[in-house]
């Protein structure tokens, strides 16, 4: 297979993720009495930074969202990638090497932090950019 379509078949990757972390973590109740006390707690204690009032609830959605922005970015850059792979592979250097070790880093974070659904798709993704890379080497 070709590094222009591993990059493609990545940025598609890249959307599944974005838009299914951004349901899960926007719709995720927790099933415990206790889950449910932290998460209201979240929402409604409130402290003020630089005059402007905030909620821990409102920095777990914006964090959130932010990291919905970054890999559907990371959908881009793939795509983008897979462009320069078909035309000019050379040219993608060491940029689709950092690209794959970033995403082995988001695969361990998966593993720690979030359990298998979201490793198994880092994983998936890690293992097309690595192989996408090496296809592209110079």
């Amino acid at each position: 297979m070709k590094a222009k379509w591993l990059y493609r078949i990545a940025a598609a990757f890249f959307v599944l993720f974005a838009a299914g972390h951004t349901i899960g973590f926007l719709h995720l109740r927790a099933p415990s009495a206790e889950g449910r006390a932290v998460f209201d707690a979240m929402n409604t204690v409130h402290f003020v930074v630089s005059g402007r009032t905030y909620s821990y609830g409102e920095f777990y959605r914006g964090f959130g969202l932010s990291c919905t922005v970054s890999m559907l970015f990371s959908a881009f850059v793939a795509w983008h990638l897979g462009e320069v792979a078909g035309s000019a592979p050379s040219a993608i250097g060491a940029l689709g090497w950092i690209f794959a070790a970033v995403q082995v880093a988001g695969l361990v974070l998966s593993v720690i932090y979030f359990g298998p659904p979201p490793a198994i798709l880092s994983a998936l993704v890690a293992i097309l950019l690595g192989y996408a890379a090496w296809l592209a080497r110079a």
